[in-house]
């Protein structure tokens, strides 16, 4: 009887939010620990040939990220439940094994080991968002999860500028840096193992997500094709200046008159991260969807406008912490509402066979492979033009494009679900057939 009583006690704690959003979020939180660290460190004086070093790095770690996006959009979507553990900590395992690699091979040759190191990684996210998504706090669930790369960005370049103090050599100090986050990693994969899957309510709430095949993925996207084109164009801009704002974090920030310290990365991370959950997980408090899908368009155009604001800021003598918060914030508020509401409340409002895992991937391989893009051209850009000039002159012309494209968005969804292509099933919903 002790033993049932016990047993029963555990699956209550499993199943609570709470213990899904540390799962999630720790998970996650340290699979950074195996990608950015090695952004903090320079490679002043290295080179790839004739091309920058540190730029030829972040090139192929991201071509390897970006591969897998691709391949993530049928592999998420098939894996089955049962298998997603075993596939998060092989491929986590693999990462570090090239990052020790990285640290035995001599330069440049080394390069090629970030690519396979990127490689696996970028199919974690998916993994991860598979135990959180279609549940009636998947919203809170997945600002925590998306908090967690908004901070662990900072803490991981955090710890590789600490081991590089520590005279650890840049060639080394990735390596180095996974040792760190393995046992949290670790920990907090068994926590995950243990998250349960969405019970009755939630799918009565949110639908069922099952794995998807080919045929239902070209049909829901072909379905409603504009307006995914659209948001995922706007999670593109959103990818673009995220990227560049985190893998040269240490050039903006020198660009901006700050010397760089291991709390500096974390602190303004923390004030951001701060900002996007308080934000987006007051979705999770909006019962009807129709309501909650608008709030999330909503919030990624305020994001756009901060982001504008900011920039105008910076140019006339706003404190650079300060501009740098809230392009941040200006940042991550549409990055974080797509991954968070607007795909989860779609399907939950369309009532169709998907998968949040499956519109994230499709938005991501666009996202990553516009940065491969990004990072390509900036050899051909002046050599006198700064990162930081570049990074601010960007954000303004994608911040006004990301705008157009938000309203566009809208007024799509708006008009494709008021003719009723919508399933009228939706339990919160019903009878209510219009955006409003």
């Amino acid at each position: 009887m002790q033993l049932v009583s016990n047993n029963a006690t555990l699956r209550k704690i499993f199943a609570h939010p709470l213990w899904a959003l540390v799962a999630a979020f720790g998970t996650y939180f340290c699979m950074y620990g195996f990608r950015k660290p090695y952004t903090a460190a320079t490679y002043t004086g290295a080179a790839f040939f004739d091309l920058d070093y540190k730029t030829t790095l972040i090139l192929a770690q991201t071509l390897g990220y970006v591969l897998a996006k691709w391949v993530g959009i049928k592999f998420v979507s098939e894996i089955k439940p049962a298998q997603r553990i075993g596939a998060i900590l092989g491929l986590i395992g693999f990462a570090e094994l090239m990052l020790l690699l990285f640290g035995l091979l001599p330069q440049p040759y080394n390069v090629v080991c970030l690519f396979f190191n990127g490689l696996p990684l970028g199919v974690i996210f998916g993994l991860v968002l598979s135990f959180v998504e279609g549940r009636k706090q998947t919203e809170f669930l997945v600002a925590g999860l998306c908090a967690s790369f908004i901070v662990s960005d900072g803490v991981s370049k955090s710890v590789g500028a600490m081991l590089l103090g520590w005279h650890i050599t840049e060639q080394w100090m990735p390596f180095y840096a996974g040792l760190v986050f393995m046992v949290p990693t670790l920990l907090c994969i068994a926590m995950l193992a243990c998250v349960p899957a969405p019970g009755d309510r939630d799918v009565a709430a949110r639908s069922s997500r099952e794995p998807m095949t080919s045929s239902d993925r070209i049909n829901f996207f072909m379905k409603y094709a504009p307006g995914i084109i659209g948001v995922v164009l706007v999670y593109l801009f959103a990818t673009l200046l995220r990227s560049v704002r985190a893998d040269f974090a240490a050039e903006i920030w020198a660009g901006l008159g700050f010397e760089q310290t291991p709390e500096l990365y974390s602190k303004s991370e923390l004030w951001v991260s701060f900002g996007v959950l308080l934000i987006i997980g007051m979705a999770a408090l909006i019962r009807h969807h129709k309501t909650a899908f608008v709030f999330s368009l909503f919030v990624s155009f305020a994001g756009l406008i901060l982001l504008l604001i900011a920039v105008a800021g910076l140019s006339n003598g706003m404190d650079p912490f300060l501009g740098m918060v809230i392009i941040g914030l200006g940042v991550y508020l549409p990055y974080v509402s797509i991954h968070a509401i607007v795909f989860e409340r779609l399907i939950a409002l369309t009532r169709e066979k998907a998968t949040v895992g499956f519109l994230m991937y499709v938005a991501d391989s666009v996202g990553y492979t516009g940065y491969i893009v990004l990072m390509f051209m900036r050899y051909l850009a002046p050599k006198s033009d700064s990162i930081l000039h570049s990074f601010l002159a960007g954000s303004s012309i994608l911040g006004v494009a990301g705008l157009c494209l938000t309203a566009f968005a809208y007024f799509y969804f708006k008009s494709k679900l008021k003719k009723g292509n919508e399933r009228k099933t939706d339990p919160i919903d019903a009878g209510q057939s219009c955006i409003v």
